[in-house]
């Protein structure tokens, strides 16, 4: 089969575009054939060792297809079941996957929708249902707003009631305000911080979701109310310098930097965020973006469009 290796953590080129043997599942796996990739931003981290892997590895976080073959003991899964997962090595034709880690497909969603939505899509749920549960009335900014997580949290925000800020490039604004946020920011021209003190009357917000990191984080948590949270889900600008957590106690405020593995480790959890998200989906609340799809043999070129910011929503890659 092929597949994407990176022998050597680096640039875009270290994803090599080889031949190598179909896996075999073993007791409590299934082996999936994969009709959409789904490309995210912890690929990059894991293609430039910034999160590392043991070399050689297959990276993709993100897949979903159809159960081609189960390992002895498999009970959540069958032959033939549309599938779709977060897990390790999904940049291939043909995945090995732990059985509980498989999530159904429903009928009224698509390959490529689910591979698009999953794990942005979830992220998204457990950041406003778990990390800081919105309710109505509450005010909130999500940085990179036009992005695939970004996109989906103003969405899920709007759903949930609160009153949403966003920020995004110029040409990317649109797309904010099509997500439905009411107070739309271009961060390469406008101060967002100065935008929301003027806007909450210098009362700031009861929590921000950051996903850029290095560039956005002070003025983020400036941007707080007393008694509120800053939500470090990314680093996308860079990682954050260390600093004097005493500057927390000027408003009291909350920092947390949640990962999704943690969120969904129990399989009864990620089959509820799951089936939220695509409920979602299904009912049309919540609209996922795919900005183009690509060869998986043009991994690379996905990984170089990616961290120019050159999306406006998900990049897919087909095997």
């Amino acid at each position: 089969m092929k597949g994407i290796r990176v022998t050597t953590p680096g640039g875009a080129e270290a994803l090599q575009y080889v031949e190598f043997d179909r896996p075999v599942p073993a007791a409590g796996e299934a082996l999936v054939r994969i009709e959409a990739i789904g490309v995210n931003y912890i690929d990059v981290y894991h293609r430039t060792g910034l999160y590392p892997l043991p070399n050689p590895f297959t990276p993709g976080s993100e897949a979903a297809g159809v159960v081609e073959e189960v390992g002895s003991g498999v009970t959540q899964v069958k032959v033939g079941d549309r599938v779709c997962y977060s897990h390790i090595g999904a940049y291939a034709e043909y995945s090995v996957v732990s059985a509980g880690k498989l999530v159904p497909v429903p009928d009224g969603i698509d390959s490529r929708t689910a591979a698009a939505a999953l794990l942005q899509g979830v992220t998204a749920q457990y950041l406003t249902k778990t990390t800081y549960p919105l309710k109505g009335g509450e005010k909130v900014l999500i940085h990179a707003a036009a992005g695939g997580v970004g996109g989906i949290l103003v969405q899920m925000a709007k759903r949930l009631g609160a009153y949403v800020f966003g920020t995004a490039s110029t040409t990317k604004l649109e797309l904010v305000r099509q997500a439905g946020a009411d107070v739309v920011i271009d961060y390469t021209k406008e101060d967002f911080e100065a935008i929301v003190t003027e806007k909450t009357g210098g009362a700031g917000l009861e929590v921000v979701f950051d996903s850029v990191g290095q560039t956005t984080f002070d003025k983020s948590l400036n941007c707080v109310k007393p008694r509120g949270m800053l939500v470090m889900f990314g680093q996308s600008s860079g990682p954050v310098q260390p600093f004097d957590v005493l500057r927390l106690a000027k408003k009291s405020a909350y920092l947390t930097r949640p990962s999704l593995a943690h969120f969904i480790a129990d399989r009864e959890e990620l089959l509820w965020r799951a089936s939220e998200l695509f409920e979602a989906i299904e009912a049309g609340a919540v609209t996922i973006r795919i900005d183009r799809e690509l060869p998986l043999s043009s991994a690379g070129e996905a990984h170089t469009l990616l961290e120019g910011r050159k999306t406006a929503g998900k990049l897919i890659l087909i095997p």
